[in-house]
């Protein structure tokens, strides 16, 4: 379910929050689903209890999750999480459409890159294709 990279320079309840975020929003984990408690979930990473209910209450406040006192954590409404994510998106593409153009980049280029990046994501050799 999640994995967590040790060798990762952001606090562990971080990677945590990313990696049920990630599993909210493909699908993996569908609303109303119920989370693993944070004693089972911390078992299961070999971390302290305490770093999960970080992350929970953290998944919470952003409204990823819900509580119910007795029951546990369950996923909250996916379609606003994925509303909310498509937002964080347009902001960023935002930003960085006005920086491409500041930069003299040609909406044909801009387009061309987002092909490439659509159809291949992953640049096995770290080279960035201009």
């Amino acid at each position: 379910m999640i994995l967590l990279d040790y060798k990762d320079r952001r606090p562990i309840y971080e990677q945590v929050i990313e990696k049920m975020k990630d599993l909210i929003l493909c699908g993996v984990l569908e609303q109303d689903a119920q989370l693993p408690s944070v004693r089972t979930l911390a078992t299961d990473l070999s971390i302290n209890p305490n770093t999960i209910q970080r992350a929970y209450a953290e998944l919470e406040r952003r409204g990823f999750i819900y509580s119910v006192k007795g029951r546990g954590s369950f996923v909250a409404d996916a379609g606003s999480i994925r509303a909310l994510k498509c937002s964080e998106m347009k902001r960023s593409l935002r930003s960085w459409t006005r920086e491409a153009k500041r930069a003299g980049l040609t909406e044909d280029k801009v387009h061309t890159w987002i092909a490439e990046e659509w159809i291949s994501p992953e640049n096995p050799e770290g080279e960035d294709r201009i």
